[in-house]
């Protein structure tokens, strides 16, 4: 009896083991035999992917280099600001060196009318 209890039991494992290989080539066929429609919307959707990256760069490249140019002009503009303070402080100097010399003048013949 020991003998056909282990015979039953190997043709059960068999055949179960025969199912489960059905059973594992169905789903690998299901995998494998993909519609048009389906393999159409994946190649529709890794366009699509595609075409939003390549917007999406263009306008990083166009915002960069809008932030780039931003920063010239900036840069060419805090020049010209600073030659222009540069130049009128000179010319403040200018003014008050004329002004103590106008002083001094009006001071120098204060003094002689005074005394004179």
């Amino acid at each position: 009896m020991a003998s056909s209890s282990l015979e039953v039991d190997l043709q059960e494992s068999q055949e179960e083991g025969k199912l489960y290989m059905v059973d594992s080539l169905s789903n690998l066929n299901k995998l494998n035999l993909c519609s048009y429609g389906s393999h159409h919307s994946l190649i529709k959707c890794q366009t699509l992917f595609f075409v939003a990256l390549v917007i999406t760069l263009i306008v990083s490249l166009a915002l960069v280099s809008f932030v780039i140019f931003l920063i010239v002009q900036t840069g060419d503009k805090i020049d010209e600001v600073s030659s222009k303070l540069a130049f009128e402080r000179k010319n403040i100097e200018d003014l008050k060196k004329i002004n103590d010399r106008i002083l001094n003048d009006y001071h120098f013949q204060g003094k002689g009318v005074w005394m004179g």
